[in-house]
């Protein structure tokens, strides 16, 4: 009787494969921590992947109003994200408002007594972590969702020079937060996604808004960074429209032949979300983090000379992790979904 090992090998490695997407879901394991700013004790949560090496990449994730470090980090996926593709991450909280909600001073009207600096607090705190965990100083990012994410743009207006990049979602820029109402951003990368049917933060922007504040437009904000990076080229795509839904995702990418930095919007069809149809946010963003990536040497991380390409984990056909030398079969599994299977004599 003749025996098919490849069908046999691929088979296994599709059980394999199984298993291990849902085996880091029960591993995951984060720290709740709290760290002294201005007097203040603030909150926050820490996750890194066991083992993560030295100089690895570190992303800072902002909850939006009235919400917690805990909420959007149960959310926005970001530990798996984090497991994955081998870097540390950070989920800063807020301080309370008059009514009890956390939130973050970037320029709403009714938090204008606040003398919180949120933005000293997270470069202060991005500084500590990369210090105290050994966590790169090129690659540090920011992300966040609505006051999160108006938080981002705060911080890049400041030019602190803590965070490589950005992505905000749902969010925009309030005059009112910054120093004499304007924005002196530098040039840095920056990847806004955000929902035409946001009725919360409005796509169209609203000088007249008596809760929050006036806040500008979408357009508005994305045209300034662009100006900012000195980019002149527009690529206009729009993105399958998978849940045959008629939702879109209209993706527009600024860049410049002068110089690395690209600005992305994404502008879709859905509300005031984290989660859209057709993509799935925080891959999206790595994507956008990974672009601008500084690789030491004794990095997790992977890069193909095509494309970017992160090694997660190495098998046997076990399904244990190798690690070191080695002889015999052995799969590389990759955060894109691909598995390279490789016969090994070390």
């Amino acid at each position: 009787m003749k025996i098919n090992i490849n069908f046999y090998l691929d088979l296994m490695m599709k059980q394999i494969l199984t298993l291990f997407q849902f085996i880091p879901l029960f591993f995951l394991s984060q720290q709740y921590l709290t760290y002294t700013h201005n007097g203040i004790v603030r909150n926050y949560i820490y996750y890194e992947p066991s083992g993560l090496n030295d100089d690895a990449p570190l992303v800072f994730v902002a909850h939006g109003y009235s919400s917690s470090a805990q909420n959007i980090m149960n959310y926005s996926g970001f530990n798996y994200l984090a497991l994955q593709n081998r870097f540390a991450v950070c989920y800063p909280e807020g301080t309370s408002d008059s009514w009890g909600n956390n939130f973050w001073n970037v320029g709403y009207l009714f938090t204008s007594g606040s003398n919180i600096d949120d933005v000293d607090f997270l470069n202060s705190l991005a500084q500590e972590l990369q210090s105290t965990r050994n966590l790169s100083s090129e690659n540090t990012f920011l992300t966040g969702m609505s006051n999160g994410a108006e938080l981002c743009y705060l911080i890049a207006c400041e030019s602190s020079g803590i965070f490589k990049a950005y992505a905000p979602v749902a969010g925009t820029i309030f005059p009112n937060g910054l120093n004499n109402n304007h924005c002196n951003g530098s040039p840095t990368p920056l990847f806004e996604i955000h929902g035409i049917n946001d009725n919360v933060t409005l796509f169209q922007g609203n000088a007249n808004d008596q809760f929050w504040g006036p806040y500008l437009s979408i357009d508005s904000v994305i045209n300034y960074w662009v100006n900012i990076n000195s980019l002149n080229n527009l690529t206009i795509d729009t993105l399958p429209n998978l849940n045959n839904n008629n939702k879109y995702t209209i993706s527009y990418k600024y860049n410049s032949l002068a110089n690395n930095n690209e600005i992305w919007l994404y502008k879709h069809m859905d509300g005031h979300s984290w989660s859209v149809d057709d993509i799935n946010t925080q891959n999206e963003i790595w994507e956008f983090f990974s672009k601008y990536l500084s690789i030491p040497a004794n990095s997790d991380i992977e890069l193909n000379s095509k494309d970017k390409k992160i090694l997660i984990k190495r098998l046997n056909l076990l399904g244990q992790e190798v690690k070191g030398s080695y002889h015999g079969i052995v799969l590389y599994l990759y955060d894109n979904g691909t598995v390279e299977k490789k016969i090994i004599n070390e």
